[in-house]
């Protein structure tokens, strides 16, 4: 049942104030107008025991310690909302199911179900607000006993909610709608409380799939070891469903004893096999062994403090204080025996038994065609118990013949903090990397399964030292869920790569299998955020080919592929309370056509090891590689950002005389020239801090240094030799024919180039110069010759002069660069005057919508920022700012794209 609508609800004075008022499955809850997502006010539902009418178009609402009075337009009106809040009070109280809303009526378990809870000053309320994070919500009640009785004033759903901190005390939860802006007592508990926070937006944007279908036994909506209601994780090898408090101690068990994972955010996990493992032993069956025999006094319940929980999980689970011994408990030869006859049947409660009584999974069944118990199983079809077996090996069983993919020498393995290689033989099967002393040892040193690796990344060639010597050969890396990072090595390049692809296609998911088809450098799964999904990050699978770095989205989607060189902006987003931090890359798909011309991207690693490796991978692919033009950061338009962030300077602040034939200052130009071509992306060109005529000379030094030049080895003596031909329209065919040859960044790198002097030498008059001039000076710096050849000039000449027909400019592009020289000798003479700061100019502005009635015309100076803009604009058409209004403003290019 949901209803809404307009009600009358009384203060204390029983004055009556018009109040829009909501009913949902949950919650009755009343706002001050329609257009509000929070609440004044909420009242459960479970909380409300009878509704009655009081009179002429009132009805009370009552609650077991409050009443509350509302007035309806009618009494027709008033009759339909008594009817529906019976008939939910009713379904309320017939529900039989286990879990109830937070904001219950007044039990002890009210608290239990609060991640925190405490006060904390929230601007524009007078006192303090007692604050509950809860599951995937935040709760805001007036005081504590206000959250006794359950009624609150309003909940925040974290799957909006971004928390950021603003000063030592303060934070701010913000949403799409408000922003809470929140002060704590102490820095300790603003940490506490942003930690808190965040875990409910992760809780708030997991998934509940495989939760739902585990809970659906019975046994399994409760903690196994305390009891709580509706736990959401679990021990994947105990087989046992536990809640978030109970969880934290597992982890303090080790990973030999429990494996814990969650059952909303480790998807990735949970199997098919796995979810019907646990949906068929349940938390009874693993109880009826683990806890056969636990005193009363020695129990555990859901508000046990962490000390008792840690005692208890030790006992139950490393000590087995109260299982359920097997009679054959204490003979190592019958119990293994036992374990191969039980792995064939689908008696899994038997399996566990022998298997936590001392069984060894790895045991030798005698059988050579089935050496393991793990075997017999696949053999007998029993997949429960192969899903069981593997997630409590301990130890490998992999006869060497059967392995994936095999190095005749052997594979060369050791953690990375081994001061030297350790020589190992190798076997990938089933899911295990196993590595072994020798191939004639059966058990092995260690192994990896592959579904916890998250990234892969293959390294360059290089030397290592092992036992045996050394060695020159590749390397490849392995990083796992746990924090740990493996370096394997090869003495050939092709062996590392059939190993790198035989591991990647066991752990990619299927979906993502078109990128294992890529030379990629790096593979692994990241969290991800883009286009107009910002608030819920997925899973994805991301694979980096030289500067291009490919995505396949967790439904399979494979997104056009993002140009890293390409990238506008790269940059690390921090995230509060220790979280790993967002890197953002804002740039263009290498096809505009395919309609993705430019987005952004955030990326999240699970791991703080794998993330700071992607960051440094992106990094290095987003810079320059090498001294010619296609390994430069670019522009859109394919022009290097080095070039471009020079010419726009000049164009800007360097028209005047002298310009290309003032020689800046050595020094500083091999400076700048150093951070330009260190990562043009960051660095910002500031009239004061950068004098026009070191930048000139930067990028007159860039050509006549530039790897292979700009008109190539190939070609260049073919546009020496054009400048021969007499016959102009001969000419300028041949020069475009050359044109037309050229690699596409050096053709968009010359038409930039030639487009500039261009603009330069039509301001001549104040310059002095013109075409003839700068070809004399740019001729031989971009043929690379010591200016005795004359040709060279005459081609920079003739490019000049020839510019339209040349590089095809139409009559739109040619207007448009019109306009821009128009403008430029406006702000020129404006600047000289005193009128106008040199850079101002006028922008057309829409407000909402492009319309005539909605143009306005701003002059935009070079220190306005956006803010100030809006500003302007909402102060001209008298609109008032009010707390809840947000404006954003967009910068939109000529393809009318923000």
């Amino acid at each position: 049942i949901s209803s809404n609508g307009s009600l009358w609800s009384p203060p204390r004075s029983y004055i009556y104030q018009k109040r829009w008022v909501k009913l949902d499955a949950s919650y009755l809850r009343y706002f001050d107008s329609e257009k509000d997502t929070y609440s004044k006010r909420l009242i459960p539902v479970s909380s409300i025991s009878r509704v009655a009418s009081v009179g002429d178009q009132k009805f009370e609402v009552i609650t077991n310690n409050r009443s509350f009075v509302f007035r309806a337009e009618s009494d027709a009106d008033r009759n339909e909302w008594i009817q529906t809040l019976q008939q939910r009070i009713a379904e309320e109280q017939k529900s039989k199911a286990p879990e109830r809303t937070l904001m219950s009526s007044a039990t002890d378990s009210t608290t239990e179900l609060a991640d925190k809870s405490g006060f904390l000053e929230l601007q524009g309320f007078k006192h303090k607000l007692f604050v509950v994070v809860a599951g995937d919500k935040v709760f805001l009640y007036k005081n504590a006993e206000d959250y006794r009785l359950g009624i609150g004033i309003t909940y925040i759903e974290m799957n909006v909610g971004n928390v950021k901190e603003v000063d030592r005390w303060g934070f701010d939860l913000t949403t799409p709608y408000r922003i809470f802006s929140f002060s704590a007592d102490s820095e300790q508990e603003k940490e506490e409380w942003m930690e808190a926070m965040q875990q409910s937006i992760a809780e708030a944007l997991s998934n509940s799939e495989v939760a739902e279908r585990i809970w659906a036994v019975e046994s399994n909506r409760f903690c196994a070891d305390c009891g709580s209601p509706k736990p959401d994780w679990a021990s994947i090898n105990l087989c046992v469903v536990i809640c978030k408090r109970c969880a934290g101690e597992h982890r303090g068990l080790g990973p030999g004893t429990t494996k814990v994972r969650s059952l909303k955010m480790d998807r990735k996990v949970w199997t098919q096999e796995l979810i019907e493992l646990f949906q068929q032993f349940g938390n009874m069956m693993a109880n009826q062994f683990w806890a056969a025999n636990v005193p009363p006094s020695e129990a555990i319940g859901p508000t046990s403090s962490s000390e008792d929980r840690r005692r208890f999980l030790i006992a139950k689970y490393r000590e087995g204080k109260y299982r359920h011994y097997h009679p054959l408990f204490g003979n190592q030869e019958e119990l293994d025996r036992a374990l191969c006859a039980a792995v064939t049947t689908s008696d899994l409660a038997e399996t566990q038994a022998l298997l936590f009584c001392g069984a060894s999974v790895t045991c030798d069944t005698g059988d050579p065609q089935c050496p393991t118990p793990l075997a017999l199983a696949e053999r007998s079809g029993q997949r429960l118990q192969m899903e069981f077996l593997l997630h409590n090996k301990t130890s490998g069983w992999f006869d060497g013949s059967h392995g994936v993919g095999w190095s005749s020498g052997g594979l060369l393995s050791a953690l990375l903090c081994h001061a030297e290689f350790s020589r190992r033989w190798c076997t990938l099967q089933d899911g295990v990397l196993s590595y072994y002393e020798n191939d004639r040892n059966s058990v092995p040193n260690g192994e990896i399964r592959v579904e916890e690796i998250v990234c892969l990344p293959i390294c360059s060639c290089r030397a290592w030292h092992s036992c045996s010597g050394t060695h020159e050969g590749c390397t490849f890396e392995v990083y796992t869920e746990a924090e740990r990072l493996y370096l394997f090595g090869l003495e050939s390049p092709d062996s590392a790569r059939e190993w790198l692809k035989s591991i990647a296609k066991s752990f990619v998911h299927p979906h993502a299998e078109e990128l294992l088809t890529l030379d990629f450098e790096r593979l692994g799964r990241l969290h991800y955020k883009g286009g107009l999904t910002l608030e819920r990050a997925q899973e994805g699978w991301f694979a980096l080919v030289g500067s291009m770095l490919h995505v396949c989205s967790e439904d399979g989607h494979q997104q056009e592929p993002l140009q890293l060189r390409k990238l506008q902006e790269l940059c690390e987003c921090p995230c509060p309370t220790g979280k790993m931090p967002w890197l953002e890359g804002r740039g263009y798909s290498p096809n505009p056509a395919l309609g993705c011309a430019g987005r952004t991207l955030y990326i999240q690693g699970e791991r703080k090891l794998d993330f700071l490796g992607w960051v440094h991978a992106i990094q290095k692919a987003a810079g320059s590689s090498g001294d010619t033009l296609s390994e430069q950061q670019l522009t859109e338009s394919d022009v290097p950002l080095l070039v471009d962030r020079c010419i726009d300077y000049i164009t800007q602040c360097g028209m005047g005389q002298g310009i290309y034939r003032k020689s800046g200052q050595n020094s500083k130009t091999t400076s700048l020239l150093e951070v330009l071509q260190r990562d043009a992306r960051c660095v910002r060109l500031k009239e004061g801090e950068h004098h026009v005529d070191d930048v000139a000379n930067t990028l007159k030094r860039f050509f006549r240094d530039l790897g292979d030049g700009l008109f190539t080895q190939r070609w260049a003596p073919d546009w020496l030799w054009a400048t021969v031909l007499e016959d102009e329209e001969a000419k300028v065919s041949k020069y475009r024919q050359l044109l037309a040859a050229l690699p596409a960044v050096n053709r968009a790198t010359l038409k930039a180039l030639i487009n500039h002097l261009f603009r330069v030498q039509c301001f001549s008059g104040e310059n002095q110069m013109n075409t003839h001039n700068l070809a004399i000076v740019f001729g031989p710096t971009l043929f690379q010759l010591d200016g005795k050849d004359y040709k060279a000039g005459r081609v920079v000449e003739d490019l000049i002069s020839h510019y339209v027909e040349i590089f095809n400019v139409n009559d739109q592009e040619m207007k448009k660069q019109q306009d821009e020289i128009t403008a430029i000798m406006k702000m020129r003479e404006a600047s000289s005057s005193g009128t106008q700061q040199a850079g101002d100019f006028i922008c057309t502005v829409y407000l909402e919508e492009k319309k005539a009635e909605t143009e306005q015309h701003v002059k935009v100076s070079t220190t306005m920022t956006a803010e100030e803009l809006t500003f302007e604009i909402l102060d001209r058409r008298k609109i008032v700012m009010k707390e809840k209004d947000y404006w954003s403003c967009f910068e939109v290019n000529e393809r009318e794209e923000a």
